[in-house]
């Protein structure tokens, strides 16, 4: 009970100290729990929307199984309608009824704008049936009844002000769809952000599949007392050909669906909890300076205590104890934070047009247990170094001044340790900027990572003396006396100095490498652009629709073009010279592609590629199975007949577009690919007339206004466009990290408070001998910016080392430019200066307000 009541005493004494350490586990602790909170919510919705959705058995074709969202001809897989009157006479049915569904479609308004979804959740077209009143009811008007009537979700209609009567246009392969909206349908589930629109049976049919007469899949719904399964049994054995049919039960289907989604959040889970893991590391160094800190402060006390009776074991266990205290408050406080934060996310989301209901919060058992285990070892790691500290002080220490340094004779050893670490993860990152494959590359660069990060952090006090004192000549001498004071208050434990840096260094290292990484893509990506494409205009979708035959045709008629270029994607099992067959996309392109994206030919003429039966492959395949100018390769197209196909031409894959495309004519696809199971283009080029550039441009941007999902972009739009793309990604990714800088501001206000405290004699000495309140607050603050700048300097210093070697990775794949953002690196330097003063504000206030008797009269 004595180590108990003096961990308690203790930990009450320095609740203000303490605070802010728990805010840096609270704040580790709530983006995990919120994460984990955050993604079981999403799984949750899913789960009741795909189970919703999901017939008692859905059958299927089986071509259709293991097709993308987008089919290669914008119609998706069909069974005709006499399947259903044969399963409706299967025992067990209680009802079949065929549907009709497309997620190839743009639905837009009578002003031509689009009303998908802004998050890439897709736009479903089909037909009204019963099964959808699982998922949906209808609240106003109706279902369509004709060709002209069309029904829209509840979520489409009110973000986009939409009523009955108002005319929507539902833009397909087969053509567009103008109807009027006779009914407003609303989910009984929530609707993660799908805009959905229903057509009469009829018209769906012949639009969306392209025929009268069949159905997309088929529902059926089980009768009393019939399981799924064993309803599936009796489907199939009716249906007989297990190769033409694919047939799910409800849990399959949702399953299904269900993993679909997985990769997408599996990647949103881990990636957030990497940036947590980060927060962590950088709450460490935080925990670690507070409990140093006040184990020097209370020297003297603990070696009373030594002297009185208590055992290093005791002292030991004191200073652990109140770190589990630490560990228990702010992973409680950041278990509820992290349902909070998980809540604010999913109004965001909601905000940006993913419905996220807070109807379907899920708060598994094991969030708050893995935030409370996490924070609590954490919190008690990072106080075990402190803890063995206090133990070892001895009896004597009594006598001594509190804050007195306990030993120095260990310093040599970190230095030769970091100067190790360091150097070897140095040698790591040399080796990566030689590596010949980038799989290889990427260990080198892992490790080098790795151990110039902790080589930093080990070295960190070493460093700080030097780079301190050269900071102080550039800014702090500026400020005269001041300035000298705070140079030296930051030199007077470099341990801590460098300790409080380098928990800022983490989080600024990561964004100066991300930003090298991100401009030399950008200036990679240009720079090849710039040599490899011809073309004027580029013509796609990113949301990933194909072009629809009415938009090329328009795109064709426009005055001023010279030449447009069709671009298509087919699937394929290709038999290659030595005997191997593999899956690949083989691309068919009008002969004019060659002017429209140049590329280097290794081997062969490239133009001949483009002649009748011929084709061109990259150098990377070419070399895997040994293929040369001149052989033969049987190319067995999935959606046609198979082909026996010269290779004309080898291209070089050293390059970042079109990099291992396999090209063909357009003309000799269709020669193998009936007309009706052709691809549409993915993507369409096209080139102006001399001196009609800027014509052709306007023209082409108004004759595709009635195709919103489509972006007419020029040489500078598309350069423009990749930028804005990896901007938004490394801005998501600031934005992430700008948890650890938090943390990382919560220790340099932390470190300037306990040492504040632990100059309390000092700071009344100085005051009584003339220091003004306005300079002692200027020394603070100008010590905190030191403080900062020294951690950016290591942090941006780091980060940048880190950058060039992933670069050199990166040029491995064709992105051989390298790039220093030297804007933003300057800025986020300058920036640092500004944490450090705002982080010094508090600090620098409470020790102004000092009583100078009083602060003179402190013991120690």
């Amino acid at each position: 009970m004595t180590v108990w009541k003096t961990s308690m005493r203790n930990f009450l004494a320095h609740k203000g100290r303490m605070a802010l350490s728990a805010v840096a586990v609270l704040l580790s602790v709530a983006f995990v729990c919120g994460t984990l909170v955050f993604t079981d919510t999403m799984n949750t919705t899913f789960d009741k929307l795909f189970a919703a959705t999901s017939a008692d058995v859905t059958v299927s074709p089986k071509a259709a199984a293991d097709a993308d969202d987008f089919p290669e001809n914008g119609k998706p897989e069909a069974l005709p309608a006499s399947v259903v009157a044969e399963i409706a006479g299967v025992d067990g049915v209680e009802k079949a009824e065929g549907a009709v569904v497309s997620m190839a479609v743009t639905l837009v308004d009578s002003h031509d704008r689009n009303l998908g979804s802004d998050t890439g959740a897709p736009t479903i077209a089909g037909n009204w049936t019963d099964n959808d009143l699982r998922s949906m009811e209808i609240t106003s008007g109706h279902a369509p009844r004709g060709p002209t009537e069309a029904m829209i979700d509840a979520d489409t209609a009110e973000k986009h002000h939409l009523k009955l009567g108002d005319e929507v246009r539902t833009i397909a392969v087969t053509g567009d769809i103008r109807a009027k909206i006779s009914g407003i349908a609303a989910f009984t589930v929530t609707n993660p952000g799908a805009a959905v629109v229903y057509l009469d049976t009829a018209t769906a049919q012949r639009k969306l599949l392209g025929a009268s007469g069949v159905f997309s899949h088929i529902s059926v719904t089980a009768g009393p007392g019939v399981s799924d399964t064993e309803l599936k049994k009796g489907v199939a054995a009716a249906l007989g050909d297990p190769a033409t049919y694919k047939l799910q039960t409800q849990k399959e289907a949702a399953a299904a669906n269900k993993d679909s989604m997985g990769s997408f959040l599996d990647v949103m889970k881990y990636a957030m909890l990497g940036f947590a893991g980060i927060a962590f590391l950088v709450g460490i160094f935080l925990i670690v300076n507070t409990f140093s800190m006040l184990v020097a402060q209370r020297t003297r006390e603990i070696g009373l205590m030594r002297a009185i009776g208590s055992s290093r074991k005791q002292v030991n266990r004191s200073v652990l104890v109140e770190a589990v205290l630490l560990g228990v408050v702010g992973s409680v406080l950041g278990v509820a934070a992290g349902i909070g934060l998980a809540v604010g996310l999913m109004k965001l989301m909601g905000a940006i047009g993913m419905e996220l209901s807070t109807r379907d919060l899920t708060v598994a058992w094991t969030t708050p247990a893995i935030g409370l285990a996490l924070g609590i070892v954490v919190t008690v790691l990072a106080a075990y170094v402190p803890a063995r500290r206090a133990g070892k002080v001895s009896p004597m220490a009594a006598l001594r001044d509190a804050g007195t340094p306990a030993d120095t004779r260990s310093g040599w050893i970190r230095a030769v340790l970091g100067l190790v670490l360091t150097g070897s993860g140095a040698a790591a990152l040399w080796a990566t900027t030689r590596a010949d494959e980038a799989s290889e590359g990427s260990l080198y660069l892992g490790l080098g990572v790795v151990l110039t990060l902790i080589g930093f952090i080990v070295i960190g006090p070493l460093l700080a003396g030097g780079v301190v004192r050269v900071l102080g000549l550039v800014v702090l001498r500026l400020f005269g006396p001041v300035g000298r004071l705070a140079e030296r208050n930051a030199l007077r434990n470099p341990r801590r100095t460098g300790a409080t840096g380098a928990a800022l260094m983490i989080g600024l290292a990561l964004v100066a490498c991300l930003s090298v990484v991100g401009s030399s893509m950008v200036a990679s990506a240009t720079d090849e652009l710039d040599k490899s494409v011809g073309t004027d205009f580029i013509v796609q979708s990113n949301t990933g629709q194909l072009i629809v035959p009415q938009a090329a045709e328009a795109i064709k008629k426009v005055p001023g073009i010279e030449h447009v270029t069709d671009y298509k994607v087919l699937a394929a099992k290709l038999t290659n010279p030595d005997g191997s067959t593999v899956d690949e996309h083989v691309t068919a392109a009008d002969p004019t592609y060659p002017q429209d994206l140049r590329r280097t030919t290794v081997a062969g003429d490239l133009a001949k590629a483009y002649g009748e039966n011929a084709m061109s492959v990259g150098s990377d395949y070419a070399a895997l199975h040994g293929i040369e100018a001149g052989d033969e390769i049987t190319v067995a197209f999935k959606a046609g007949a198979t082909a026996k196909l010269k290779v004309a031409a080898i291209t070089s894959d050293d390059t970042t577009v079109d990099q291992g495309a396999m090209y063909i004519n357009t003309t000799t696809a269709e020669r193998y690919v009936p007309a009706d199971r052709m691809p549409t283009n993915m993507i369409m080029f096209a080139s102006a007339q001399d001196g009609k550039e800027k014509e052709a441009y306007a023209a082409l941007k108004s004759e595709l206004a009635a195709y919103p999902q489509y972006k007419v972009q020029n040489q500078a739009d598309f350069k423009e466009d990749l930028k804005d793309q990896v901007g938004q990604l490394l801005n998501i990714v600031y934005g992430l990290l700008a948890l650890a800088i938090i943390v990382a501001v919560l220790g340099v206000v932390n470190t300037l408070a306990l040492s504040v405290v632990e100059r309390t004699r000092e700071i009344g000495l100085m005051r009584a001998i003339g220091l003004s309140r306005r300079q002692l607050r200027r020394m603070i603050r100008l010590e905190s910016v030191v403080i900062a700048l020294f951690g950016a300097l290591l942090g941006l210093g780091l980060g940048m080392g880190w950058g060039t070697s992933a670069q050199k990775l990166l040029a491995l794949e064709g992105l051989g430019v390298l790039e220093i953002p030297w804007p933003t690196i300057i800025t986020v330097f300058v920036a640092s200066a500004f944490v450090g003063l705002f982080a010094a504000l508090v600090p620098a206030f409470r020790a102004g307000r000092m009583n100078v008797l009083n602060a003179i009269a402190t013991d120690g």
